[in-house]
């Protein structure tokens, strides 16, 4: 039942109180009718006896309060869906921004969803291909996973993001694989880059994307990541689908988050931030997953730059804390001009070992992903002594270690924001790189793996090798 006031009291910001107002709920959805007809919406974010707190979704600009009249609909926000998502671009409040028609929905749901039962929740374990070596080889992605990306101003995140919504697939079945990909304040020259750059590449025909802009109205920052999930909860458990959920950029949903709570005047907590942004991040990152008996899975890559590179900021340090693991971009790869810049050593995938092996990847991709993050560190430490002693004061083997840490990210690292590899390709290019060191040095596989794939000689092998 949809009941009218008309005793709104004051606006400061983008919330607006009303007095005597009796029967409405939390998380409410509301309509403010102006006296020239036109309407704009809000929700309901805080009941005090008869006075209700209401957060606007567009801005208060020309609002006469005496004569507006505001009427609660009895419901949250809602998204409709569709099977006909897939190909669309809608605003972050869900309305179609592509030209097309409005869709006719399937169903309606609340974008706040629901928790799935713990006890319902399937264990990831099934490899998701991205055809990024960096990923791939070393922090694997699997089924269900929710693997963060921290990148750090003006780094090409919005790349990587691209890459991965193109590229991403589910090996060795016939499921039926979509992503929603979802830009959170972004600017209209970013906005542009990836409607243009699905089109272009065809991948918008499997993708739903939801764009808000940075001009838009806080609290839409605040709904567009829900409505995204939404979306994926109805591709991925009503349609049987998987599905890879791509949000970029989670520190300007934060943001938003802290303009809403500073004018509320709530205490804040870290940095600014409200006490329960930890809280609030785990409701959307907690959406992604596995159900027992659903066919259907969400993936979810939350992309957020780091203030000032800071690792330890509230809102890298919190999604840390919630995901399983971190792909880290790193500036000084950046300067190299290796795209995409992923800092391999910091970096973590929690769940790779569930995701690699025989029947999945290939039985030699966890000895090789360990020899190669185990190399590779030790040729960054003789590398650093290069710069201290020189290069005579190291061993010959030290040498060659050298070699390898600038060999990995010359040809593993640096591979263009265009080049799909197989995992196939990534390890043989792996074991192309190992072999710069001697045999006797590759402790961390087994023999047996060991015999089956070191690379033998050119002449032996001909077309075995992957180029760089």
């Amino acid at each position: 039942m949809v009941r009218e006031f008309k005793t709104i009291e004051e606006v400061a910001g983008p919330l607006m109180l009303v007095k005597q107002v009796d029967g409405v709920k939390y998380d409410e959805l509301g309509e403010i009718e102006l006296p020239d007809g036109s309407v704009r919406r809000c929700r309901v974010l805080e009941i005090n006896g008869s006075n209700v707190l209401v957060q606007l979704f567009e801005n208060s600009a020309g609002m006469n309060l005496a004569e507006s009249k505001v009427r609660f609909v009895g419901h949250g926000v809602e998204l409709p869906v569709s099977r006909d998502m897939l190909g669309r671009v809608f605003s972050g409040m869900g309305e179609p921004i592509d030209g097309g028609p409005r869709l006719i929905p399937e169903k309606t749901l609340d974008i706040n969803g629901t928790p799935i039962n713990p006890a319902a929740r399937n264990y990831p374990s099934e490899f998701i291909q991205t055809g990024i070596s960096t990923i791939d080889g070393l922090n694997t992605l699997v089924r269900g996973q929710k693997l963060p990306i921290f990148s750090g101003s003006g780094l090409p995140h919005a790349n990587l993001a691209a890459q991965i919504a193109r590229q991403a697939k589910v090996r060795g079945t016939d499921s039926r694989f979509a992503v929603v990909f979802a830009a959170v304040g972004i600017t209209f020259e970013e906005a542009d880059f990836f409607i243009s750059d699905f089109r272009r590449t065809g991948a918008i025909d499997r993708t739903v994307l939801f764009i808000n802009l940075a001009s838009d109205a806080a609290i839409e920052r605040i709904s567009a990541p829900r409505m995204a999930l939404t979306a994926a909860e109805y591709l991925a458990y009503d349609c049987g689908m998987h599905v890879l959920v791509i949000m970029t950029d989670i520190t300007n949903y934060a943001e938003a988050l802290r303009e809403v709570s500073a004018a509320r005047k709530e205490v804040p907590g870290r940095r600014g931030y409200p006490g329960y942004l930890y809280t609030d991040l785990a409701t959307m990152y907690e959406r992604a997953g596995r159900k027992v008996g659903c066919e259907g899975s969400i993936t979810m890559i939350p992309i957020l730059s780091m203030p000032e590179d800071d690792k330890t900021h509230p809102i890298p340090d919190l999604t840390g804390y919630i995901t399983e693991g971190q792909i880290i971009l790193s500036r000084e790869i950046y300067r190299k001009g290796y795209l995409p810049p992923v800092d391999v050593l910091p970096s973590l995938s929690r769940l790779k070992d569930k995701g690699i092996g025989e029947g999945k990847t290939r039985e030699d991709h966890a000895g090789t992903m360990n020899q190669l993050f185990s190399s590779y560190a030790r040729g960054k430490e003789a590398k650093e002594l290069m710069v201290v002693l020189g290069e005579a004061a190291l061993t010959p083997i030290d040498r060659l270690y050298a070699k390898f840490a600038d060999e990995f990210e010359k040809r593993y690292v640096n591979q263009g924001f265009t080049e799909d590899r197989s995992i196939e390709e990534t390890l043989d290019l792996g074991w192309q790189l190992l072999s710069i060191l001697p045999k006797s040095e590759m402790k961390r596989i087994k023999p047996e793996i060991l015999e089956r794939y070191w690379p033998k000689k050119e002449e032996e092998t001909g077309s075995g090798a992957v180029g760089a």
